[in-house]
């Protein structure tokens, strides 16, 4: 008999997921992939090869679940140039991007610094409208630049941000979409012109994917295949490498594979947990009806690998 717990099961269940969803940011934090999303996304980058981007624009290496989202003006290092400091935050509390990382763009023959995170999210309604959260991530980023980019009055050294949002599980309607929010001039009474440069310094950008063969870019079809959980890893690393020409090093076909064989573990995990809550439903339906005994309880346990604990809640 399992003497297992239900609270054991599910507490490896969540530890599975959140290997999953590491395996996930790490995959998307290979800098050919970001490069494939700064050149659809980005404006900056639409006339760049994604091999030059990846190659030459990306700076460093991309941080993965280390920088905080929140800071506090109190707890600041002073690194110009934008190093990994750690933003973290007494009063909010310490949430931290998926991923972030910086990069130069080529605009009008000169160099500017973007900085850019990317998230991955799971749940596109999560009690909140998750466009707000990636303004907010946004606003945080540019706030977050005094004392590391600019000091004092120096306003003029504010550098572009990107909030980027992959969406693996959106609504219907929003399926295979690439949605940009930015700001923008608009003249209310008069003409005028300002430098677009001066104002154009944040925009959040919503990845939905959808099903494989209704994807409606390269992007896209990218990035459903490379977070499917139906597609095993040979199919996928074969994909990538015929489909975008992606090389499949030793490092990256490793994390595909790890990726594929933890989306496994998980729905595999996640049917175990349905199954067990049916029979559970089907034993607390038993007794409302007095028909449960405890030889009825025991062929179920023996059955199923019930947990005597959760099993004898319902009887």
């Amino acid at each position: 008999m399992n003497t297992d717990t239900t609270i054991a099961k599910n507490i490896r269940v969540a530890d599975e997921k959140a290997s999953y969803d590491a395996a996930c940011k790490r995959l998307l934090s290979e800098k050919i992939i970001l490069a494939w999303i700064m050149k659809n996304c980005l404006e900056e980058y639409r006339d760049c090869d994604v091999e030059e981007i990846a190659e030459k624009y990306i700076e460093g290496t991309p941080q993965v679940g280390e920088v905080a989202v929140a800071a506090d003006e109190t707890n600041r290092v002073s690194m110009i140039q934008g190093a990994g400091n750690e933003d973290t935050s007494l009063t909010e509390g310490t949430v931290t991007y998926d991923i972030r990382f910086f990069a130069i763009a080529p605009v009008s023959g000169e160099l500017i610094r973007l900085i850019i995170n990317i998230e991955a999210q799971n749940d596109f309604y999560p009690g909140y409208p998750l466009i707000k959260r990636g303004i907010y991530y946004c606003s945080r980023m540019i706030s977050a630049q005094y004392g590391t980019e600019f000091t004092n009055s120096h306003y003029e050294n504010i550098k572009k941000v990107y909030s980027i949002w992959i969406c693996m599980n959106p609504p219907k309607s929003r399926e295979n979409s690439i949605t940009r929010y930015y700001i923008a001039e608009e003249n209310l009474v008069g003409s005028v012109k300002e430098r677009k440069a001066d104002y154009d310094l944040m925009a959040a950008v919503m990845i939905c994917l959808g099903k494989e063969g209704d994807s409606g870019t390269d992007l896209l079809k990218l990035l459903n295949v490379l977070l499917s959980t139906e597609t095993g890893s040979q199919d996928k690393c074969q994909i990538l490498e015929e489909d975008f020409h992606i090389k499949m090093t030793l490092a990256l076909e490793s994390e595909v594979s790890l990726m594929c064989n933890l989306s496994k573990g998980v729905e595999e995990k996640g049917i175990q947990k349905g199954r067990q809550e049916g029979i559970i439903a089907m034993v607390s339906a038993l007794k409302d009806l007095q028909i449960a005994d405890s030889i009825i309880l025991n062929k179920i346990q023996e059955k199923f690998h019930l947990a005597e604990e959760t099993a004898k809640m319902y009887l």
